[in-house]
């Protein structure tokens, strides 16, 4: 593995060392996402940041009180802080705007409030952006953060309605299949959000046939978001800190997907979540995603790329920094245990920063395409995955089957060599593509449905027919 992140360093150095653009401000090259509570070993987790190079926290802590215990702790280790923040989605205050304030939290198609209904889980409790008593309130929130010294900036979370579409593989986690967008996850529809929609255009939108395809409203929606982000960027940048967010992986699948068009934030330094795991499973969802990113960001803002720590996490570094990406956040610090994966990503660690020290403290602009490659057979990790669950299900062997608690896993029996024919085109609607492909061997079909959300292959699914 050590030789793909080597040969990117060195492709890196041979790149034009002109960025693109008027010059941005220099933050850490490599972060993470942290929760902190009181009691924890802050110091150790310190000491496991600096020692495999991680320089720079998202870190989510109760009160502002506990920043202030917690910042000298990272300083002393060079590490920058910026407070991890739940915003629309409520966290450490939830219980008490529940009761004290039902009557600000968000609803869907079909009337129900999550003040009194759930939506996937129970903490989902987002809160309605078109109120201002809500933007009063969240914004007095960031103000008491802003106020902590030593805070370098303020890094949004959950800032967005609920998932009206999950990624693909999570969907059997909840027994869904979300072809399409359905009302009970379809959020935005609180009285105040049709009512300031009405004053602006006329109507209302629930009176469609389908609202899921009125883009007016599905822009309108993404708007009061943007508005509620910007006005907390306006306080953040007047106390001179930073503003960061760590939005969904490109402004067009995030406003799809959860309303929120992150491209029109007025942020300084935005993470991402790119987490391949969560959609196509290949690290190349990292370079079409910061590709994407790199054309629909605000020009104001410094890219990075959140990835989720796992065995293919330099591969996805890779891909990121090859799309664009001028910094990584990993999902979290936490999973580098053992000596090897320290060293291994020290080792990435220390070879990024030597490009960079060697262009004046940013890495070297990269030649990128202005749109991705969204052709699935141009996918070769996807496909091989793609074909490896054909393989499992041959062999009568469901991937996607929760498995009970208490319950052995599946002895897993040798996976015999497909037979393919050619993948046959059987059309496409909304942000599917569906095509349908027989194993000569074994005499079983399946169709194989890829998902486009944005202007990336961002998903797929393989159904047996």
């Amino acid at each position: 593995m050590k030789k793909i992140f080597i040969a990117l360093v060195f492709a890196l150095s041979l790149v034009s060392c002109g960025n693109k653009g008027k010059e941005t401000a220099t933050y850490p090259l490599f972060w993470t996402w942290l929760d902190y509570r009181p009691n924890m070993d802050f110091e150790a987790v310190c000491t496991l940041m600096e020692e495999v190079g991680i320089d720079g926290v998202m870190l989510n802590a109760p009160t502002p009180d506990d920043y202030r215990t917690a910042i000298p702790i990272a300083n002393k280790h060079g590490i920058t802080v910026h407070a991890w923040l739940w915003t629309m989605n409520l966290e450490h205050d939830r219980a008490i705007i529940l009761k004290e304030h039902p009557e600000w939290f968000s609803v869907n198609r079909l009337g129900r409030s999550l003040a009194d209904t759930t939506a996937y889980v129970d903490y989902y409790k987002f809160l309605c952006p078109a109120l201002p008593e809500v933007r009063e309130y969240l914004n007095e929130k960031i103000k008491a953060y802003c106020e902590v010294d030593g805070l370098e900036g303020i890094a949004i979370d959950y800032h967005r309605f609920v998932d009206v579409v999950l990624p693909t593989t999570l969907w059997p986690r909840y027994g869904v299949i979300q072809d399409k967008e359905y009302p009970e996850w379809d959020f935005g529809y609180h009285p105040a959000m049709i009512e300031k929609f009405q004053k602006e255009y006329g109507y209302d939108p629930r009176e469609q046939e389908d609202p899921t395809q009125d883009v007016k409203w599905r822009q309108f929606r993404c708007d009061q978001i943007s508005e509620v982000a910007n006005l907390f960027a306006k306080t953040v940048h007047s106390y001179g800190k930073t503003m960061s967010a760590s939005p969904f992986p490109t402004p067009k699948m995030s406003s799809r997907m959860v309303r929120q068009d992150w491209g029109k934030w007025d942020l300084d330094l935005v993470f991402p979540m790119v987490y391949a795991g969560f959609y196509t499973m290949d690290p190349s969802f990292a370079y079409d995603c910061t590709v994407e990113n790199v054309r629909d960001k605000n020009a104001k803002t410094v890219l990075g790329c959140g990835l989720s720590y796992s065995r293919d996490v330099t591969k996805c570094m890779d891909e990121a920094f090859r799309g664009g990406a001028q910094a990584i956040s990993i999902f979290t610090v936490g999973g580098i245990r053992t000596p090897e994966q320290k060293a291994e990503f020290r080792h990435y660690t220390d070879s990024v920063r030597a490009v960079a020290a060697a262009n004046g403290g940013r890495l070297p602009a990269v030649d990128i395409p202005e749109k991705a490659d969204t052709d699935p057979f141009n996918h070769p990790g996807v496909i091989a995955q793609v074909e490896r669950r054909m393989k499992l299900l041959i062999a009568g062997i469901d991937p996607l089957r929760r498995r009970p608690r208490g319950e052995a896993p599946q002895p897993m029996p040798e996976l015999k060599p497909l037979d393919l024919t050619p993948y046959e085109f059987i059309g496409e609607h909304d942000i599917v593509r569906d095509y349908r492909v027989t194993d000569k061997a074994s005499g079983k079909s399946f169709k194989v449905a890829f998902y486009l959300y944005g202007d990336v292959l961002s998903g797929w699914n393989v159904f047996p027919e």
